[in-house]
């Protein structure tokens, strides 16, 4: 989830210190595209003994330029650098991290990285979903942080207390761990720095004679890194850590590089690294000067009894007799019978008499796009919904592709879709590359604009909350260009139709429509004037979030996407499957406040469904099971009882999105229980 990166280097190593500074100074930069929250720096002199350590909650191009930082990694360098030739007289390990927060508050210098118990300093990329499984099981260690990766230093520490051998630590460390972990870790007594990961989310590049190696999360980052240094090291080239494997790189008079597996077998293993364990280690720990948070202060505490729902009178409700869409609902009109225009209209998107050739279709069409080496071959959006999550087992696990996935953590990305994307990604050893927003910016521009709404509602406009979100799709684009792989295929379940969001804006539905997120250019006009009197009406929409808004419209409805799939073209999508193969086979996570598994790693969603349920009765889950009774593979009777469950308000979710955009929870569900003029709730 986050960056993590860095320099190991012997003092034989050709990299003079204008190169080393400019390297780093790279390698923060273009990592900071995959965590802005904190930052941090972790530099070893095996051969003085010496280590510092600097982190702070700011952006990684922030930190750089503290008098903090540029102090502390000067003394380090100092000393390893001859001040006359320029040139290293004593090995350098340094490991570094840009942060997306996860596990613990970015407030607390404990919770950022890198991360260190007793001598083990560490840096890591994932989340272990189980660690405070792990803590249970080891009472003799000592927590002090929330953060995860706390967890992991401390069984090395105590693990190379024992063996003083990095490797068979770092197989005590993921041992039983679950989830994803991409690490780098040094020892304060051992001339080591050791890189392991369970997904393939590491990239090094390795010196000649062993003399060093440069490493980053993403190739791409590498690659573009070491260009920096490409007169002093021509040579360099980036390869990757393959999943559940580990790399030592030993930077002694002697360098050596050694691999192993993270799974081998342990008997009778000799130590490979002897350690100087009486060596005592100074090791000095500095805090960057943070910028100065920013801070709502909410007039009151969440007041859930505000939250209104009228089961009764729901059940009620006129209603579609074949589908169970309501009265209220976008264009909806009903014949004789009782049955809604948009029953009438529904094309069956499965057809599970032809899904077999279906399937052999897709398999045909990946041949040209398959790697023949291994390599990755497809990029694979990855939010850790269900839907993404079981398309991602398909595509790795039945069609045999290679893929990367890649997340874009808008801000609205919640921690139990980041526990998701971990386990399925480091359960299949499959690479997730993070693409970070500045998150603080993206959730001041969603708190501007529910304000704004909320001074004058309108249904039309409630989409303009989840903008941020739609530079998937630009993101996609970028990353076929930093990968060179056009290939993308998107687990888009084609039964999750939602176009009474564009009907609230007096779009007609397309019934003919092959893909959910199309529009015809004559729609895409109609919309885009719909928005643009919204924003005359209410000009508070003018605000800084103008830019990304107009952005996100174009990345969703303009942005080219390549050699694009939609897998669900080709398979038959079925609930219980798809909850039997991610809750069994991965112990996917479920929401404590919904009985669905659908919708509950997207913060927005329990506020917009609350605004729809209270204005017009109906939510997504409406249109979603109303499509599963025209594909026949649910009874009226089970859709109607599991709407309204599923419409009830997630007074937990809702809780977490107005703390976490700073509004008042309080005064905004006053202003939604006003949209009830039809009386549905009272």
């Amino acid at each position: 989830m986050c960056g993590i990166f860095g320099i190991a280097v012997s003092r034989h190593a050709a990299l003079n210190r204008g190169d080393f500074n400019a390297l780093l100074h790279k390698l923060y930069l273009l990592s900071e595209s995959r965590g802005k929250e904190s930052a941090g720096l972790h530099l070893l002199l095996p051969g003085s003994s010496a280590a510092w350590t600097i982190k702070g909650a700011l952006p990684a191009s922030e930190l750089i330029e503290t008098a903090e930082f540029k102090s502390t990694l000067s003394s380090g360098l100092d000393l390893a650098y001859d001040n006359g030739t320029g040139l290293l007289h004593q090995p350098v390990i340094v490991v570094a991290h840009s942060r997306l927060v996860t596990n613990g508050r970015a407030e607390l210098p404990v919770n950022n990285q890198p991360v260190r118990s007793g001598t083990v300093t560490i840096v890591h990329n994932g989340i272990v979903v189980n660690v405070d499984d792990l803590w249970a099981s080891r009472p003799d260690l000592r927590r002090t942080a929330e953060v995860d990766t706390e967890v992991i230093a401390a069984i090395l520490a105590e693990s190379m207390s024992r063996t003083s051998d990095p490797i068979e630590s770092t197989r005590d460390g993921f041992r039983s761990l679950k989830g994803a972990a991409s690490i780098a870790w040094t020892h304060g007594s051992t001339p080591v720095l050791t890189l392991a990961t369970n997904t393939g989310d590491l990239f090094f590049a390795a010196m000649p004679d062993a003399l060093g190696v440069i490493f980053a999360s993403e190739q791409f980052i590498l690659d573009t890194a070491l260009k920096s240094v490409a007169n002093t090291l021509p040579s360099l080239r980036s390869q990757r850590l393959d999943p559940g494997n580990v790399l030592c790189i030993e930077v002694t008079d002697t360098p050596a590089i050694t691999s192993a597996s993270l799974n081998a077998a342990t008997a009778g293993e000799t130590p490979r690294f002897s350690g100087k364990e009486n060596t005592e280690v100074s090791h000095l720990e500095v805090s960057a000067a943070s910028r100065a948070p920013t801070f709502t202060v909410l007039s009151s505490q969440a007041d859930e009894t505000l939250l209104r729902y009228n089961e009764t009178t729901m059940r009620n409700i006129r209603r579609c007799t074949c589908c169970v869409l309501p009265e209220t609902f976008p264009f909806i009109s009903f014949d004789k019978e009782g049955v809604c225009n948009y029953c009438h209209r529904y094309q069956r998107k499965f057809d599970l008499a032809r899904e077999r050739e279906a399937k052999a279709d897709f398999i045909r069409s990946m041949q040209r796009f398959r790697s023949q080496d291994g390599t990755a071959d497809v990029l694979v959006p990855f939010s850790g919904g269900r839907d993404s999550c079981y398309g991602l087992h398909l595509i790795k696990k039945e069609f045999g592709l290679n893929p990367i996935t890649y997340t874009y953590d808008w801000g609205m990305v919640t921690d139990l879709a980041r526990r998701n994307i971990a386990r399925f990604c480091g359960s299949l050893g499959v690479q997730n590359i993070l693409v970070s927003a500045d998150i603080r910016k993206k959730r001041e521009n969603i708190r501007k604009n529910v304000a704004a709404w909320l001074k004058r509602p309108d249904l039309g406009i409630v989409p303009l909350f989840m903008a941020g979100d739609k530079h998937f799709h630009m993101m996609m684009s970028m990353l076929r260009r930093q990968t060179g792989i056009n290939l993308n295929i998107w687990s888009v379940n084609p039964l999750e139709n939602t176009d009474f969001k564009v009907g609230l804006c007096g779009v007609k539905p397309e019934f003919e429509k092959k893909h959910v997120d199309q529009l015809s250019l004559t729609n895409k006009a109609k919309l885009l004037a719909y928005y643009g009197r919204g924003v005359l009406l209410n000009p508070r929409y003018l605000n800084s979030s103008i830019s990304d808004t107009v952005s996100a419209y174009f990345s969703y409805y303009i942005e080219p996407r390549g050699d694009y799939f939609s897998l669900f073209h080709y398979v038959v999508w079925d609930e219980n499957v798809v909850n039997d193969v991610i809750c069994n086979q991965y112990d996917f996570e479920r929401a404590p406040d919904s009985t669905s598994t659908w919708r509950i790693g997207d913060g927005t969603a329990p506020f917009y469904n609350y605004i729809y349920v209270s204005a017009r009765g109906f939510s997504e889950f409406d249109t979603f099971r109303s499509n599963q009774i025209r594909e026949g593979q649910m009874s009226r009777q089970e859709a109607l009882e599991a709407v309204l469950v599923e419409n009830r308000p997630r007074a937990q979710g809702l809780r977490w999105y107005f703390e976490t955009i700073g509004l008042d929870f309080n005064e905004a569900i006053r202003v939604v229980n006003g949209l009830d003029t039809m009386g549905l709730h009272r």
